[in-house]
């Protein structure tokens, strides 16, 4: 499916008037977040947006050009699609560790994550790219952010690897 290089050429759903308003659901208890993780309840979509939006502005100033953010389908989701210069798409999974414990960043992206990121590049490219013309060359790049520090992996993993 998808290569960069020379050896490779919701809605939502409107409520009908007749149904009864489901009862409240409870607030969930505010969770702590551990400080050796970026992950949990509080505030994780908040912490992931803000190093999504640091790795977009790192890969302007690489000359990419951004085309999407947050693209999912039922299958996965895209964090970034930017375009480089050449043409070629570049899919992008940000990621990111406080510490490097089990690996850091970009060793918590296991095979089924690049499977969901995959499918939902297929998605994509069957939705948006194919009613313009011809497949561009593409690549699945990592933004890790280990310990605050960026890390830019390209061409991570290939589609036909997953």
């Amino acid at each position: 499916m998808c290569h960069a290089g020379a050896d490779a050429p919701g809605g939502v759903p409107v409520e009908s008037a007749t149904r009864a308003k489901p009862a409240p659901r409870p607030k969930p208890k505010p969770c702590a977040v551990p400080p050796d993780n970026f992950s949990g309840q509080a505030g994780s979509k908040l912490v992931g947006a803000a190093f999504e939006l640091r790795a977009q502005e790192f890969l302007q100033r690489q000359r990419l050009r951004l085309v999407a953010r947050n693209v999912s389908c039922r299958g996965g989701e895209i964090d970034l699609i930017m375009r480089e210069r050449d043409g070629a798409l570049v899919f992008v999974e940000v990621r990111a560790r406080a510490q490097r414990k089990y690996g850091g960043a970009a060793a918590s992206i296991g095979w089924q994550k690049r499977q969901r990121i995959v499918r939902a590049a297929q998605h994509y490219l069957a939705t948006q790219v194919s009613r313009a013309g011809p497949q561009p060359a593409c690549r699945f790049d990592v933004i890790a952010f280990e310990a605050g520090r960026l890390v830019w992996l390209r061409d991570a993993f290939r589609a036909d690897e997953v």
